[in-house]
Parts: structure tokens; sequence; C-alpha cells
């Protein structure tokens, strides 16, 4: 039996739920444990359609992504990214484009050890441990700058993680920084959880199951709350739409947002 200092980071507390394990969870995957499984299925009692939010999600980025590298971005800066699973970025971006580049950042180290393992072939793609909360730690990250050229265009992609990040860690300023290090001619993604007219016990009871997890809350925005972090950007049609309508040919339109649910949007930086 391996001891306790050989044992990976990411089975060191098997009993506290993992957001990025309950994810893989809701996308039909094997990575998790029984208190993350328990976690997930409450957050799926508050909102029975939460998993479909993370599939949607993850056709979400396949779309956005194959766009991208159509249109000739090659350089990827997945944030928030997740464990490892089907039609991840850089598996995407470089069917396309086999020489994009992808840099995934998490500061989960569940995450980094599932992907470093998954990306040992890909000289493309590295993985890096950094947190969102600190932008300009991760833009001066030596490992993203000796893969990322900023004078390239460059796409950011913050898919649902935004709404992990309450107020009072400053979200709208972490983006902006973000945006400000993108050269004319570069992207920012979004996907971001909108309340909808659920009552507000539901929405309590989906955060409340988020507490005891490593995420420690979640935090519904409205759609303008959502469409302030692509201030001063191009937003590309269809504009800011529930997910699983957006696609890079859809004619702007104004969504019905009654329901709970993800909604995503792309923008051009000018």
């Amino acid at each position: 039996m391996a001891s306790e200092e050989s044992r990976p980071d990411w089975v060191v507390d098997p009993d506290t739920p993992n957001i990025a394990r309950m994810y893989d969870y809701y996308l039909g995957g094997k990575d998790n444990f029984a208190a993350d499984r328990a976690a997930a299925e409450r957050v799926l009692q508050a909102i029975p359609y939460a998993s479909d939010f993370a599939r949607s999600n993850r056709r979400f980025l396949t779309r956005v992504v194959t766009h991208l590298a159509e249109q000739g971005i090659r350089q990827f800066i997945d944030i928030g990214s997740g464990l490892p699973s089907q039609e991840n970025t850089h598996e995407v971006a470089q069917r396309t484009a086999p020489d994009a580049r992808v840099v995934y950042i998490d500061h989960d180290p569940v995450v980094l050890s599932h992907a470093r393992a998954l990306l040992t072939n890909s000289p493309h793609t590295t993985v890096i441990q950094a947190d969102l909360r600190d932008p300009k730690a991760i833009l001066t990250h030596p490992e993203l700058t000796t893969k990322i050229d900023f004078d390239q265009p460059t796409a950011i992609l913050l898919l649902a993680v935004l709404h992990f990040l309450p107020d009072e860690a400053d979200p709208y300023t972490i983006v902006r920084t973000l945006k400000a290090r993108l050269t004319p001619g570069s992207y920012l993604a979004i996907s971001h959880v909108h309340a909808g007219e659920v009552s507000r016990e539901t929405e309590q009871e989906a955060r409340h199951a988020y507490e005891k997890t490593s995420a420690g809350d979640i935090v519904p925005r409205t759609p303008e709350e959502i469409a302030t972090f692509f201030e001063n950007t191009n937003l590309h049609p269809p504009g800011l739409v529930p997910v699983e309508s957006w696609t890079p040919t859809t004619p702007p339109f104004t969504p019905a947002l009654q329901k709970a649910g993800l909604l995503g949007a792309l923008a051009r930086i000018p």
C-alpha cells in the first residue's frame, strides 16, 4: 500500500466533494467518488437539469473552439478547465489545426494530476496550476508565456467557471485584466449560470449543495450581469444565449431566458 507521502494530490481527500469530479459525474464520467456523487445528486434534486447544463457546456466548447480554429486562431487558454473528458479543448482545436497551442489552467490538484497524464504526448499543450482570482499571475506564468505569444490572436475560454467567483472576488476586474492582455483580433468565450425564474428556495438549495464542496458556493447572475463581462468587445452572433442555442451561423436573436440555464457568448477583442 502506498504511503500518505506517495499518494497523488488528487486522491488526498475523497470525502470532500470536489467540483471537478462532480462535473465529471454530470458528464457520465468515472473519475469521481461517493462524496462527489452524493453532492451532485443533491444539486440535481434542486436543479434536475444540472447534468444537461454540463453536457450542453461541453458541446458549446466544441462549437466555439472549432469555429475559432477554422477562423485561424492558433492559441487557446482554457481557464478552469476541469477534469479531462471527451472533446477536450486541445483535441477539438488540433483536429482542425494540428499546430494549435493550448494551455489549460486550473487551481485544483485533481485536475492537474489527470491532465498531465493525458497530455504526455501532446507537445503543443500544457497544463498549469494557477488561480483565476490572480489573473496577473496567470498571464505572467513562465509556462504560459513560453507557449502563448500575446502579440498573436489568442482565445481565452472561461466556461462554467465565473459563477464560482463571488462578487467579493471582483470577477469583473479579473476579466478586464485578462482582456487587456489580448491583442486585437483575439477572442473571449464565457458560459455562466443564469438563475432564470427558479424560486429563491430552489436557488438556495442548489447553493447550499455547493457550500460543502471544493467550490464553496455558486453565484447565478442575470443576463445583464453576465453581459457586463463582455464590455468593450464585439459579440459574435447570436450574442448571449443559452449555450445549447449557440452556433457561429445563428443570426442574432433575443432568447427566452425564463428557465434557469447556462448562458454563453463569444466575443472578439476590437
